[in-house]
């Protein structure tokens, strides 16, 4: 039973070797220099509590997604899960699947887009048709799901991990996240939130070898369909 001074994750998938949370909106993945709590160090405390662990947790950090967006995080639960995790990541063998609700309609209800992203000092990236300097090739895709009467529900594959690619990317098509200010977004959300969030993440459990598919609720604020 979990202790009452410990708040349980969101756990979506758990097992021997591997740990999925829904991160929610607002909380950094891992600890930066600011020092403020990360959702690594809850799931850390978490499992150390529920399991009854001494001494200090293993818990291998596998992937990132953005402090104000939420969804799906893997962490691995042992080194070997770890480095074989990471394996598929870097080979880009994982699946991952978000969900956006942008502002407008998008002139295709289904379309690929292959851009140059550079990361700026001022922490937001900048898009380019061509290769420039410092850039780095950005690819994702996706499809309309829903249209409401301002706003387009898009589900996203992405074929690349850049910095603030699914923002950069759909912000310079001119179909910005809604509450997604840095990108020009008009609209707000509560808590600077932006809608966009990790949907679905499938890959190969690094033991077993059979595919996992996790899913994620969306946050709060989301339409219902």
């Amino acid at each position: 039973m979990t202790s009452p001074q410990v708040e349980a994750p969101n756990v979506l998938y758990l097992d021997n070797h591997l740990i999925a949370v829904c991160k929610p909106a607002g909380i950094l993945t891992q600890t930066d220099d600011s020092g403020n709590e990360s959702l690594m160090d809850q799931v850390k405390v978490w499992i150390k509590f529920e399991f009854k662990k001494p001494g200090n947790v293993f818990l291998g950090l596998i992937h990132r997604l953005d402090r104000n967006v939420s969804g799906v995080v893997l962490f691995a639960r042992t080194s070997k899960g770890a480095s074989r995790l990471s394996e598929q990541f870097r080979k880009k063998t994982t699946e991952k699947i978000y969900r956006a609700i942008v502002e407008g309609k998008p002139e295709s209800e289904q379309s690929s887009l292959s851009h140059h992203l550079r990361k700026e000092k001022s922490l937001k990236s900048t898009v380019f048709q061509h290769p420039g300097k410092d850039t780095k090739h950005a690819e994702l895709e996706y499809k309309t799901l829903k249209h409401y009467e301002s706003v387009s529900l898009l589900e996203i594959k992405l074929h690349t991990g850049r910095f603030h690619q699914i923002r950069a990317q759909l912000a310079f098509t001119g179909h910005p996240i809604s509450g997604d200010k840095k990108y020009g977004a008009v609209t707000s959300l509560p808590e600077k939130q932006i809608a966009l969030y990790a949907h679905r993440l499938v890959f190969k459990h690094p033991i077993s070898k059979e595919k996992v598919c996790v899913d994620s609720p969306p946050p709060p604020f989301w339409p219902e369909d």
